[in-house]
């Protein structure tokens, strides 16, 4: 029991589980899954379409915080994503034509992951700090989403483009199985191979993996990379749900959610050791909190001083030194206790 207590999963999964025990205390039809059409629709289903643009992004932030680095401007390429998508949808002459939405999605995934290997090139050969590399893409990169955009909110009509978003397969969204394919193919990557493990090393110790023989500034390159590719990806689900590319929206304050799911995931933020899985209990439960949050109805100038309370809450429940002190208490009381019997004993004894 102390070993399951002490792993690194255990309190975030107790989080996850008590905000979702709350909602359902409130609301019982919380947890209820129906099925129409062979589709499946519930608040849960809600909960795991929504966190999708999150979850990829966070996905990305995870491998970039392991090798000691963070990106800033995954929302920044969510916006030119989006916008480069919508623009080649509108610009043509059929919206609705499935190779038109392919072009579309290739050309934008294709931005994203040059993108994504600018950061990494500026942070792996020229060797700039990460935050200064990655926060010149994030101030620049929504300029040049206006830029494709002309300044306004492109919006189009594309019924396989929104199925990106609102399409379901196999009876769920189509959302979630992009995020949960990326999910699996992250985690077989860096657990199922030695990638995982020279991250780590990288993460560490850039230095020293480097004496070592790891090809660090390729890690490092390819984690931005792939970083970029995933927030393009979660661009793209995001304009397809709004059906519009809004450049100053999307994916606003999405890199600072994404930095707290990964920490509330158990990953820390000085690199080395990190979590898929935490990651994945970490973006649930910030969606699961904001589905509460609209439930409750605070009013959206409140809800992110409701949101911040119950983060500290969690965070501080996580805290390490909360643990050894809860147990250095809970100690020195069993000892007063058991003083204090042993001193009972000797009276009753004489």
């Amino acid at each position: 029991m102390r070993r399951v207590i002490r792993h690194r999963l255990f309190w975030p999964i107790v989080a996850l589980l008590v905000l979702i025990a709350i909602n359902t205390i409130a609301r019982p039809q919380f947890i209820s899954i129906t099925a129409r059409n062979g589709q499946l629709y519930g608040a849960l289903i809600d909960i795991l379409r929504n966190s999708a643009p999150l979850m990829l992004v966070a996905l990305g932030m995870t491998i970039v915080i392991a090798t000691r680095g963070i990106d800033l401007s995954v929302g920044a390429v969510m916006a030119v994503s989006g916008a480069v998508a919508l623009t080649i949808i509108d610009a043509s002459s059929d919206p609705t034509s499935v190779g038109t939405v392919a072009v579309a999605v290739l050309a934008a995934l294709g931005v994203s992951l040059a993108l994504g290997m600018w950061n990494g090139l500026l942070v792996s050969v020229v060797g700039i700090q990460p935050i200064i590399a990655t926060l010149v893409l994030m101030l620049a990169g929504r300029g040049v989403a206006l830029l494709i955009t002309d300044g306004f909110i492109t919006t189009v009509n594309s019924p396989p483009y929104s199925f990106i978003a609102s399409g379901y397969l196999i009876g769920l969204p189509v959302a979630f199985l992009i995020s949960l394919t990326a999910i699996v193919v992250i985690a077989l990557f860096e657990r199922r191979t030695a990638l995982g493990v020279l991250t780590e090393a990288v993460g560490i110790n850039p230095e020293a993996s480097r004496l070592a023989g790891v090809r660090a500034r390729g890690i490092v390159f390819t984690a931005y990379a792939v970083t970029g590719l995933l927030a393009g990806i979660a661009g793209i689900i995001y304009s397809a749900n709004i059906r519009a590319a809004d450049a100053n929206a999307t994916g606003l304050f999405i890199e600072l959610y994404a930095i707290l799911a990964v920490v509330l995931g158990g990953t820390s933020l000085m690199g080395g050791k990190f979590t898929i899985a935490g990651t994945v209990v970490g973006v649930l439960t910030i969606q699961t909190l904001e589905s509460t949050i609209l439930f409750l109805g605070v009013p959206s100038a409140q809800s992110p001083v409701f949101f911040a309370i119950v983060v500290i809450v969690v965070v501080v429940v996580q805290s390490p030194r909360l643990h050894a002190w809860a147990r250095r208490a809970f100690r020195a009381r069993a000892r007063a206790a058991a003083s204090e019997s042993s001193i009972d004993q000797a009276k009753v004894a004489s």
